[in-house]
């Protein structure tokens, strides 16, 4: 993992938040390489999800809602883990991530813990120039219930019928107690969620299909299949909310660990919104000529995690020539640069010809230019930030108008005319 952090901070992926006044505790910038690759992932997720399906709409919900949102949600209550602290060096556990929970971790410590209070994961803030308990509100923990509490509105202004899903992409926040491992636990966070409201008899049905679709989504987009699992939670592991869950887990270098869940929430949260709201939040089946509330599939994945789920899978440590090289063999639809654009030399024309290729290709994917330092060192810059492909300029350019095509994980150099590149690059990196 730690060459994963070395590598993202030095070629611009992800850098510690404030970093000049030492940093924030779990907190991470993307920088311009960085920021690239999670929008892909999101996009890719948002393409699959809701693009290229029929039944599935977008929201973008806000991040501050109703104090009674989070009522009837139960997070208030209910949204808590057990804290312990250590009586001798004052740091903070979770004591259901202890093996003993009655000792300090820490090797040099090994002092008392104290016993476990329910600490609650909500940031809190106020609403308004008045700082008082009339004010607070809170920074949502999760997406899921912007969606929940617009069904409503979604069903009225939409026309839709079930089965369908609503779907978002947005920050959350939560003041864990022992974030870490880079990107994977964080206090401000990125999701990926979706509320599939389907009829209660097609539960089972539709559980298994989106477990095995949100599977699958992973390995279409890269990720070794060695390296992924789906397990299904024990009936003590499932939230007050859920019937059945299972986690596509990916091993990272710190062990199997969550990328997604897949949960089976009834009508549990239609219920309750309704019951604290006195709204009707159900939905009439004209075919059944009934009214009833909709069961609901979530899938719920962490654009944070899934970044740094493909970032640890790409990465690899090979030689070419004599030379040990890093590279990211990230799918070509997540590489942040899809192509960079390097004039042999800097002069003859070539890097005038290299510019004008560069500015044609620029409008239709995200591109680099590149004069600096010998092609081998320039092919290791790209081959490091996971550029699929190279476009070199050469002398044979400025004869017949054909560049030099390499390919980041082959390694071959095809040669191709510049008027059919542009065909080309589209044909090999979206197919």
């Amino acid at each position: 993992m730690e060459r994963i952090v070395n590598l993202c901070k030095r070629r611009g992926l992800v850098f510690p938040s404030s970093d000049i006044y030492g940093g924030l505790s779990s907190c991470w910038d993307y920088g311009p390489i960085g920021v690239e690759l999670k929008r892909n992932v999101k996009e890719a997720w948002w393409r699959d999800m809701v693009w290229g399906r029929g039944d599935i709409l977008g929201l973008d919900c806000s991040i501050l809602m109703h104090p009674k949102v989070w009522e009837a949600s139960g997070h208030i209550d209910g949204f808590t883990d057990p804290l312990v602290d250590c009586r001798v060096c004052k740091k903070r556990y979770r004591e259901d991530h202890l093996e003993d929970t009655t000792k300090c971790p820490e090797p040099k410590c090994g002092g008392d813990l104290t016993a476990a209070r329910n600490f609650n994961l909500m940031f809190k803030t106020f609403m308004g120039p008045v700082e008082d308990s009339a004010n607070t509100v809170f920074m949502r923990p999760e997406t899921a219930q912007g969606m929940f509490v617009n069904f409503s509105n979604v069903l009225d202004t939409q026309r839709v019928k079930l089965p369908f899903g609503v779907a978002q992409v947005g920050k959350s926040f939560r003041n864990e107690i022992t974030p870490g491992n880079f990107l994977f636990r964080t206090r401000e966070f990125e999701q990926m969620e979706m509320e599939f409201f389907i009829q209660p008899e097609d539960e089972a049905q539709w559980y298994e299909y989106w477990k095995n679709e949100r599977y699958d989504w992973y390995l279409r987009n890269g990720i070794k299949k060695e390296k992924l699992r789906l397990r299904e939670h024990e009936a003590d592991e499932l939230a007050h909310y859920a019937r059945g869950c299972a986690d596509v887990e990916y091993e990272f270098p710190f062990g199997w660990s969550e990328l997604e869940g897949i949960a089976s929430r009834t009508d549990y949260d239609l219920g309750k919104h309704a019951e604290h709201s006195g709204k009707d939040l159900t939905y009439f089946d004209e075919e059944k000529r009934e009214r009833y509330r909709p069961f609901v599939i979530e899938p719920a994945a962490g654009a944070d995690r899934a970044t740094l789920a493909f970032l640890v899978d790409a990465y690899d440590e090979d030689e070419v020539d004599g030379e040990s090289r890093i590279v990211l063999r990230l799918h070509p639809r997540l590489a942040p640069v899809k192509v960079a654009i390097l004039p042999l030399l800097r002069k003859l024309g070539q890097p005038e010809k290299a510019r004008e290729i560069h500015a044609r290709l620029r409008p239709n994917m995200v591109t680099q230019y590149d004069q600096s330092g010998s092609i081998g060192r320039r092919y290791r810059r790209q081959d490091e930030i996971g550029t699929p492909f190279c476009v070199t300029i050469d002398h044979q350019t400025m004869e017949d108008g054909t560049v030099t095509l390499r390919d980041r994980d082959a390694l071959t150099q095809d040669r191709v005319h510049e008027d059919e590149l542009q065909g080309e690059l589209m044909k090999r990196l979206f197919g």
